[in-house]
């Protein structure tokens, strides 16, 4: 059994096939040529869960891996459990389970993706057998140069009744569908919360840090985008249409409350007179799913936290500290931190933006003030 203890893990790319397409810019972020938009849009990253593709049982996909110098990838996962309280911690006494980790994923759309619907935590417990639902977030890192007006959809803001909702499912009206959704529009730093039961599709060209509750629960009431027919097994989660149905959250989102339901204001927690900062982007205030927060570094900041968390490098170059250590930190690059890491340091020669993806309910903590 591996004996040492890693300050920081960084993740291998992982991608996983989706059923609609896009990647070109995630294959661009990893060297790949010719850069194109695939079914592989999306890049799992920390990922414990198990990607479900109906007609591609066979293949194992979307659990991460991690890179061990000198050695090949090892399972995300099983480094986890050789000591879970030093990369987990503890939580209400107990070694805080793996089901705590978020899903967190690049998403390059090429496309629209297809009309959706995750369930509840609730409803995933008492109607799935499962303890997650998927309640996520976005946060916009990217428009194509070519999408002059991103935009999601979030929310009915013209609601159907549930049996005309039925019919057009089944009638795959997909104009009639659309006509219940504004455009919702959307630019890079902005961050957006969709709870589970709220129907929502992502437009076109937008590349995103997607966090959710760790599992792969959907809802498809689109059924065919760009030519790929989703098979009906995986259309409502292996379950009858009227199970489908009961996901729903029917209510309307007016356009006088879409701000309010759906987007995230930054509260500031720290910042100094070199421009460096720190603030939480979705806090336990917004949801028990997950906490983001963000490190903004010109110079260096140092950080105290409690809890283990993913992190992002979205923006610039630069490295962490942790015990005298320097860990260089490149664009893109997405790593472990484990719970037991309490202190550490961002410094950067120019600049540097860390996302940071906790489990939920987690504290918040003012970084170490620069001595």
């Amino acid at each position: 059994m591996r004996q040492t203890l890693h300050k920081l893990l960084k993740f291998t790319d992982n991608r996983v096939w989706r059923t609609y397409q896009g990647g070109k810019i995630l294959d661009q972020i990893e060297h790949k040529t010719p850069a194109k938009d695939t079914h592989f849009p999306e890049n799992w990253i920390g990922s414990l869960v198990e990607a479900r593709n109906i007609g591609r049982e066979d293949i194992s996909e979307g659990q991460a891996k991690v890179s061990i110098e000198g050695e090949a990838p090892a399972l995300f996962k099983n480094v986890l459990l050789e000591n879970p309280v030093f990369y987990l911690g503890k939580k209400n006494g107990e070694i805080r389970p793996l089901d705590d980790m978020p899903l967190v994923k690049y998403l390059d759309s090429a496309t629209r993706l297809h009309f959706q619907v995750h369930p509840t935590k609730a409803f995933a417990k008492e109607r799935l057998n499962s303890n997650k639902g998927k309640t996520e977030a976005y946060v916009i890192l990217a428009i194509r140069d070519e999408v002059t007006e991103p935009y999601i959809y979030a929310g009915f803001q013209h609601s159907p009744s549930r049996e005309t909702l039925q019919q057009w499912i089944e009638e795959q009206n997909i104009p009639a569908i659309e006509a219940c959704f504004d455009k919702i529009p959307v630019r890079p730093g902005d961050v957006v919360l969709l709870p589970g039961g709220r129907p929502h599709a992502l437009g076109e060209g937008i590349l995103m840090l997607e966090i959710m509750e760790p599992s792969d629960w959907a809802v498809r009431f689109e059924f065919e985008r760009c030519g790929y027919v989703i098979p009906e097994d995986a259309r409502f989660m292996g379950k009858d249409i009227d199970t489908a149905l009961d996901v729903f959250n029917f209510s309307p989102v007016v356009e006088a409350d879409i701000d309010r339901e759906f987007r995230c204001v930054p509260t500031q927690l720290y910042t100094d007179s070199a421009g460096n900062s720190f603030s939480c982007l979705i806090g336990p205030e917004s949801t028990d799913c997950f906490t983001v927060k963000r490190a903004t570094v010109t110079t260096a900041l140092p950080r105290q936290e409690e809890s283990f968390f993913i992190g992002i490098v979205a923006e610039g170059n630069g490295a962490v500290v942790i015990d005298g250590e320097t860990i260089v930190l490149n664009q893109w690059e997405t790593f472990f931190l484990p719970a037991s890491i309490n202190t550490f340091t961002y410094i950067t020669d120019s600049h540097l933006s860390i996302l940071e993806c906790y489990p939920g309910q987690t504290p918040t903590h003012s970084v170490i003030p620069t001595i």
